[in-house]
């Protein structure tokens, strides 16, 4: 007879690029209260570096940064790990750019200043849809 089962919810682990410092520590802040895994990069080539040395269930990826544009950034992430969901955050002026993510594979978009409820919905959806 083996022993009691645990219920054990996985923790959703994401990763969040994005090179505005006070934006990424305040959201990743509030992710964790949620009981979310955070890993925060500032700069596209960071957030490829950590996506190497570990895996996530999503990506939430900035478009603009600037040592690298965040398309460039998505291509090398669905290289790395096809299976990473990424949602991308854009500014009002390129909704554009967000909709060709989502050509190169992108999960969805949100545009700044995006609504905490409606990130969390997403990021759970996508961690569903990538698992």
């Amino acid at each position: 007879m083996s022993g009691p089962k645990t219920s054990q919810v996985q923790e959703i682990r994401v990763l969040l690029v994005d090179d505005e410092k006070g934006f990424v520590d305040a959201l990743a802040r509030r992710l964790r209260r949620r009981a979310m895994h955070v890993t925060t990069a500032s700069s596209g080539t960071e957030g490829i570096q950590r996506l190497r040395q570990d895996r996530f269930d999503v990506a939430v990826l900035d478009l603009k940064m600037e040592d690298m544009d965040g398309i460039e950034v998505l291509k090398i992430f669905k290289k790395i790990d096809p299976q990473m969901a990424v949602i991308m955050l854009t500014g009002h002026g390129s909704e554009q750019a967000a909709r060709e993510g989502l050509t190169h594979g992108a999960f969805d978009y949100l545009t700044k200043p995006c609504e905490l409820e409606e990130l969390m919905e997403k990021i759970s959806r996508a961690a569903g849809a990538a698992r």
